[in-house]
């Protein structure tokens, strides 16, 4: 059974600095990868490649077995199976939430409008945001606007979802009700690429843990294997900054976090 992603001698430059390496990444359906790593390693820009957002130099990249750095790919369509949510969310402000969330599916989709519209009122119970959907963004909280970013992602009914760091503009009490909502689609078996610093939800959540330095995959394990026992020095040195990270719970999807 093929990967439903394929990096292969993959690379990118900004110029004439290479910001990704001859990456070799493969993930399949339903698996959890979680991408850590100091900042301006490249994990970002992993994710935005994956998604259109930055062209790539040379090597491989497929998904669900066709090769998208062809020419002729059409990533407006492979956008509508790749959600990305990023840190900033990205909500237009003179719409409501359900507007936001609907844009999409009836725009570019040209979904029935009822059928759409029902999905995106699901899922808004689903993230405990029913009663903003005819709220706009000005009037909810970071967390808020970061799930109703997720939501919108997800009533485009991708194959897999990215998530950049969408923790990192909130405070520190609104992290934990973005999380929850990632961890129960973790649960649902949907395909996950997170970018975090987030380590005791990278360790509870993930299948597998890719290490990156300086634009290149350092190592790749198991969450319990790259926390208790990372086969790089640079790794080692990455995790001591958490001197707590000996004590984090092990990966079991329902983590009490924070």
């Amino acid at each position: 059974m093929s990967a439903l992603i394929e990096f292969q001698g993959f690379n990118k430059f900004f110029g004439e600095q290479q910001v990704l390496k001859d990456i070799d990444l493969s993930v399949e359906s339903g698996e959890v990868v979680v991408i850590l790593g100091p900042s301006g390693c490249g994990k970002s820009t992993l994710l935005r490649c994956l998604n259109g957002l930055e062209v790539a130099h040379s090597g491989h990249l497929r998904f669900a077995g066709r090769e998208l750095l062809d020419k002729a790919t059409d990533w407006r369509q492979v956008r509508q199976n790749v959600g990305m949510v990023f840190q900033s969310y990205h909500l237009f402000p003179h719409m409501n939430v359900l507007d936001n969330i609907l844009l999409g599916p009836l725009k570019v989709q040209k979904r029935e409008p009822r059928e759409a519209r029902a999905q995106a009122e699901k899922l808004l119970e689903r993230v405990g945001l029913s009663d903003k959907r005819d709220a706009f963004p000005r009037q909810l909280s970071g967390g808020q606007q970061q799930r109703i970013a997720i939501v919108r992602s997800l009533c485009m009914n991708p194959q897999v979802m990215l998530f950049d760091e969408v923790t990192a503009a909130l405070d520190p009490e609104m992290v934990k009700e973005v999380l929850e909502v990632i961890q129960g689609l973790a649960r649902d078996g949907m395909t996950l690429l997170i970018v975090t610093h987030e380590m005791a939800f990278a360790r509870a959540v993930a299948d597998r843990v890719v290490f990156m330095e300086a634009g290149r995959i350092l190592e790749q394990n198991t969450p319990e294997e790259f926390f208790t026992n990372p086969q790089t020095a640079r790794a080692q040195q990455f995790l001591e900054k958490f001197s707590f990270v000996s004590t984090l719970p092990k990966k079991t999807k329902e983590l009490e976090l924070l």
